[in-house]
């Protein structure tokens, strides 16, 4: 236990077959000639004459190979670029001299054989439903591969260069399938040399062929100066390549090795059977023998490799191109398109026309909340909840059955695994003939097409390598559930509802009370109570208390709402009327049910929601390629306070910018504990500051360096060499924000991970009428006379309140967890006061800090002291917020769980998390975190990070009792 904090060696995860050590590459033979280093060669791989691609070929060759798919006469006029042995760059025009026209090519291909069957290899495996189900005609349908002629057969262009290739020969038709986003050859189509390849296609070519293909560098693996191995990625795909290096390429190696992860590059190469299987590639039973190296283009600046990603999801979503290359996600996002696909075959095959309907709203779809607003050319309108009322106009128009695809834009402050502010709808809508359950049926049969053929994938293997997940299963007949039966469940469950729309929780455990009941993770939940239900919605006739709708649920969570809707104008403005909703409006939607609309139900369902919760992603964000939040789109930052104290222009060593007024320009909350004795200040030249503490061989750092974020890197570098060069200490830096995390992770390859976060809440949303008991509060605190208003930190106050602190110090009781001590009158200038007082006494203070303008205000001390009226506390903090704007931060506060960041392998990261589990409940810290809660505090992940040498299990001890001096 001692050294879990200690470095241990992590696998590379390319392992080195043992053959390689006995055999080498010895064996393998190349054409190859040995010219001198004042001789540069001309490349003789007239496929890649762009000038744009800078080229590595490993050794120059002299024998001819017949070109089938590029004009020779073509590629002597263009230059080729080449790595020679005595430049790294030396760009040639390709000499008549050094490339054999063939005599004669043969170019007629074989017959072609188009397979428009559906992929064997989607269709074999088993499904993971309750039985075996074979793939039914819509499933063939949409996993068919269609041929598509060219208009002119005896015309290709390549794509390299854009060079016509004339042939006598039918064009291939391409294949497409789930597994793969590339159009690539009939596999009865011949491969010619000139051709480029993708690695999907690699094992279906005999060894010895020699292939030609686009790939990103995912990872390299340096065994010597003369071996190295590559990991090759096109998607889903990935191969691996060996470059071994002789006499005629003495550079090749060392050139390859300079290029960056995630770069593009063309290989050409001789395929190769391993000695043995490559595990950490898909395609495990070939290699290819590498012989030249074209660069493409070259990724930089790097965040993480997606050969190890990053675990945290803000680590992923900051950096979304580079981790959407991820496989895994690749997959993810063939399974997505694959959804869209089956919804519109089904629909389309009994009978739905799609439509498109506006985005633009003059009133809100579903009531006056939770939409946004537009200034549509100086007049009123709103983006579109859903496509709700126009849906229902349509089926009054006599569409009869109708569906989108489309966005839906949702203004909800939800900052949770399950919401998104714009996500893609499913929705559909139709005339009924008897009964609502016509549109379950529908949707039923939709949802079984996307289990049956996701379940059948050769995607799902590749997702559940990042997102592991548990068998899903459904029945045969699917589960339609009665809202009152599924509330009787959870109340034999011993759980407290009432007849009103499920929790979060609540839908959660109903779910797993399902599949233990009925043995199934799909099912549908009818006849919800009425005053759950938007005021389109039809009442049950005989019990209006219950409506005609239902929601439909995937391992415990909602995927779709629907129902019956009113289609008696009458009875429609009766319920807009009891909704508070006026008409004005609306009037367009009204005349579709004064015009006489049939009898019509539909639903709506969240493509996100459907990928993510059957696969168990955890989250809809990642389901969605750039998703939408309540935090996307920030704001640009506003000013300094105080200019004075810019770090990016020059300061006299002498003089560098007051702590206090850095804090006010750069600071968040951790920053302000700085102003306390304990803590030294080191100063950089640019006037930049950190704040950090020693204890025993320990440099304990807090928070962000106080300067531009533009100068992290270099006062981060300054202050590290500082402690461990000129000090000799080991630092331990907490409380930190991403970009510091990655700063030292990246560059200094420290550790990191993640048990803290920065509780904030929007003071410019902040409502007290809707923070839970607070009002009863409220009335409490005025009838005991308790004044609560904003004070001036004179010396009158002062002397008031003095007595009431001490006080409270000497009532705490148990072990203090703070990083601040109780100071409240140091900065005056950036700080502002609360107070709570009856007769004269100071009952309960609250003092806000000024922050960064980024960052807010900070509730740097909200004190409840000792015979105060209960409740006040509460109400003088929701006085405060209600008196500024901005972002508001209470600070530092445990988070739910750790978790890993930078270089934390999984034993590691599992110890962690249960330590810090008991370390978190044995000094009670949650209590703190759910006081903060009631105010809506929403938290924002902040690091711990150390260096991988120098920091053991017991060092962690440091830790906590830096937190609890």
């Amino acid at each position: 236990m001692t050294g879990i904090l200690a470095p241990v060696a992590s696998a590379f995860g390319m392992p080195l077959p043992s053959k390689y050590h006995q055999k080498g590459l010895a064996t393998t033979t190349k054409n190859s000639s040995t010219s001198s280093p004042s001789t540069p060669t001309s490349s003789t791989t007239p496929r890649f004459p762009s000038p744009l691609i800078t080229s590595f070929t490993a050794a120059p060759a002299t024998a001819s190979r017949p070109l089938s798919t590029i004009s020779i006469d073509s590629v002597l006029s263009e230059p080729t670029t080449t790595l020679t042995s005595s430049s790294f760059y030396t760009t040639q025009m390709a000499s008549p001299d050094t490339i054999r026209r063939p005599a004669s090519v043969n170019m007629s291909p074989a017959p072609i054989s188009v397979d428009t069957r559906p992929s064997a290899a989607i269709l074999s495996s088993a499904f993971s439903s309750p039985r075996s189900v074979s793939p039914s005609r819509t499933i063939r349908e949409t996993m068919n591969d269609s041929g598509v002629e060219l208009p002119h057969r005896e015309s290709a262009r390549s794509s390299m260069d854009g060079t016509t290739a004339t042939t006598n020969a039918i064009v291939p038709s391409s294949r497409t399938s789930l597994d793969s986003g590339r159009t690539s050859m009939s596999s009865d189509w011949p491969v010619h040399p000139g051709e480029i390849n993708t690695i999907a296609q690699l094992d279906t070519l005999p060894f010895g062929t020699e292939v030609t293909f686009r790939a990103r560098i995912e990872t390299q693996r340096p065994i010597s100066k003369v071996l190295d191995f590559l990991l090759l990625r096109d998607q889903t795909h990935s191969v691996q390549g060996v470059l071994a290096r002789d006499a005629g390429n003495a550079d090749f190696i060392s050139w390859v090795r300079k290029i960056n992860s995630e770069s593009l590059v063309q290989i050409t190469g001789t395929l190769k059977q391993p000695p043995e299987p490559i595990r950490s590639a898909t395609h495990s039973g070939v290699e290819v023998a590498v012989d030249s190296v074209h660069l493409v283009n070259l990724a930089q600046n790097l965040p993480f490799s997606n050969y190890k990603p990053p675990e945290t999801l803000r680590n992923r979503m900051n950096a979304r191109i580079l981790d959407l290359r991820h496989p895994s996600n690749q997959a993810l996002f063939r399974v997505r398109a694959m959804v869209t696909r089956v919804f519109r075959n089904t629909l389309e095959e009994h009978g739905f026309v799609e439509i498109n309907t506006p985005k633009l709203q003059p009133a809100a779809t579903e009531s006056g909340a939770a939409v946004f607003p537009v200034n549509y050319f100086g007049r009123r309108a709103f983006l579109a909840q859903s496509p709700q009322l126009a849906k229902q106009e349509a089926i009054s128009a006599d569409f009869g059955r109708v569906f989108e695809v489309g966005p839906v834009f949702r203004a909800e402050n939800s900052n949770t695994h399950r919401h998104l502010t714009e996500y893609t709808g499913l929705d559909l809508e139709m005339a009924i003939d008897t009964d609502y359950h016509e549109v379950i049926s529908f949707i039923d049969i939709f949802l079984k097409e996307v289990f049956r053929t996701v379940y059948a994938s050769r995607e799902l293997e590749v997702i559940r390598k990042r997102w592991p997940s548990k068998e899903f299963k459904w029945l045969e007949e699917t589960l339609v559930l009665p809202f009152s039966e599924g509330l009787q469940m959870l109340r034999d469950d011993g759980r407290e509802v009432e007849v009103e729309d499920l929790s979060t929780p609540d839908e959660m455990r109903l779910g797993e009370l399902v599949r233990q009941k009925y043995d199934t993770d799909y099912y549908v939940l009818d006849k919800f109570p009425a005053n759950a239900r938007p005021f389109y919605t039809a009442k049950d006739p005989e019990d209006p208390t219950w409506t005609r709708s239902f929601d439909i649920f995937i391992r415990g969570q909602e995927i779709c709402s629907g129902g019956q809707r009113i289609h008696n104008v009458d009875e429609l403005r009766a319920n807009m009327a009891e909704a508070g909703m006026a008409e004005d409006g609306m009037e367009d939607y009204l005349t579709a049910f004064e015009l006489g609309a049939p009898p019509h139900a539909g639903a709506g369902l969240g493509l996100e929601r459907i990928v993510a919760w059957m696969l168990e992603l955890g989250d809809v964000r990642y389901a969605s390629l750039f998703h939408r939040d309540p935090k996307s789109l920030p704001t640009k930052a506003p000013g300094l306070p105080h200019p004075e104290a810019d770090t990016t222009k020059p300061h006299h060593a002498d003089s560098p910018p007051p702590l206090e007024k850095l804090i006010a320009n750069y600071g968040d909350a951790t920053n302000t504990s700085w102003l306390d004795e304990r803590f030294q200040i080191w100063r950089h030249e640019t006037g930049a500051a950190i704040g950090w503490v020693q204890r025993e061989k320990f440099a304990m750092i807090t928070g962000d360096p106080l300067c531009d974020r533009n100068q992290y890197p270099q006062v981060i570098k300054a202050f590290i060499h500082h402690l461990t060069v000129d000090l000799r200490l080991t630092p331990l830096w907490m409380l930190v924000s991403f970009e510091v995390q990655k700063i030292l992770a990246s560059e200094l390859r420290w550790r990191s991970l993640t048990c803290t976060e920065e509780q904030r809440v929007d003071a410019d949303k902040h409502n007290s009428a809707q923070i839970e008991g607070l009002a009863a509060k409220s009335r409490r605190v005025e009838r005991e006379g308790v004044k609560i208003h904003e004070v001036k930190a004179d010396e009158d106050f002062i002397a008031r309140a003095n007595p009431a602190i001490e006080d409270w110090k000497n009532n705490r009781k148990g072990k203090q967890v703070h990083l601040t001590e109780v100071r409240p009158w140091i900065d005056q200038e950036h700080r502002r006061y609360f107070a709570a007082e009856k007769d004269g006494k100071v009952m309960s203070m609250v003092v806000l800090a000024k922050l960064a303008p980024r960052h807010g205000w900070q509730v740097k001390w909200a004190l409840d002291f000792p015979g105060a009226v209960n409740g006040a506390i509460e109400v003088l903090v929701s006085f405060a917020l209600s008196n500024v704007t901005g972002k508001v931060t209470f600070g530092a506060g445990v988070s739910e769980k750790l978790t890993a960041g930078e270089h934390v392998g999984g034993l590691r990261a599992k110890f962690l998390s249960a330590t810090y589990r008991s370390i978190i409940d044995s000094l009670g810290l949650r209590r703190k975190a759910s006081f903060r809660s009631k105010f809506g505090a929403l938290g924002e992940e902040i690091y711990i990070c150390y260096p991988k040498k120098g920091v053991g299990l017991r060092d962690l001890q440091n830790v906590i009792k830096f937190f609890t001096d």
